[in-house]
């Protein structure tokens, strides 16, 4: 099996990387990809009190375990299936069973901090960074977590503005730089998205 193409789609929370993501899913097939987050890799939090884990920052990089991610892609690339972990969002812990993950032609991978560590980088053949005004994600990320995650509209601002915001500053805006393509305007942007066609399909032919 030929070494599979790692497209990396970065952006900050509520930026709209879902919507690009989805856009490549239904351009290439489900059948040719492997679908990868980030943030399925936040450290098992299981040893603290619930109060504990709410209160943990996890807008930082510390709060993920990276190197198993980097880990798992060398396996692919490899052509070695993997167990992906799967995170439980509402109660902050990792969950006992995990996704099998096999290889294929297009691994995505997709997190707000993937471009940030120096290792899992150099895995990625293709990097985007989806760019959305910060009041958008703010109300995309309020959506989000009340809807999805029974957060409270308090508990959300007060971590947005606690950790989110301050993270976003300090360590995913800087990675803008090391994108190859930059997305302005989320995942409606159509222009951008055939930009990342035709370059998703130029690498695929080499």
């Amino acid at each position: 099996m030929e070494k599979p193409l790692i497209i990396g789609v970065a952006g900050g929370s509520g930026s709209g990387k879902t919507t690009v993501i989805q856009h490549i899913v239904n351009e290439i097939g489900e059948d040719n990809l492997s679908l990868i987050a980030h943030d399925a890799y936040y450290r098992d939090l299981k040893h603290l009190s619930f109060e504990e884990r709410a209160r943990q920052n996890f807008d930082h990089p510390a709060s993920l375990e990276t190197e198993l991610l980097i880990r798992h892609l060398r396996a692919l690339c490899s052509g070695y299936s993997i167990d992906c972990p799967i995170y439980d969002f509402n109660n902050h812990v990792r969950m006992e069973k995990a996704l099998k993950v096999t290889p294929k032609k297009i691994i995505l991978v997709d997190g707000i901090l993937i471009f940030y560590e120096k290792e899992l980088r150099k895995q990625m053949d293709i990097k985007l960074f989806v760019d959305t005004d910060d009041d958008i994600r703010l109300l995309r990320r309020l959506r989000r977590d009340i809807t999805e995650r029974g957060r409270s509209i308090e508990g959300v601002l007060d971590q947005y503005e606690t950790f989110v915001r301050p993270m976003h500053l300090e360590f995913v805006e800087p990675t803008k730089r090391y994108a190859d393509i930059i997305i302005p305007h989320g995942g409606q942007n159509q222009v951008a998205l055939r930009m990342v066609n035709a370059l998703i399909y130029d690498r695929i032919r080499t």
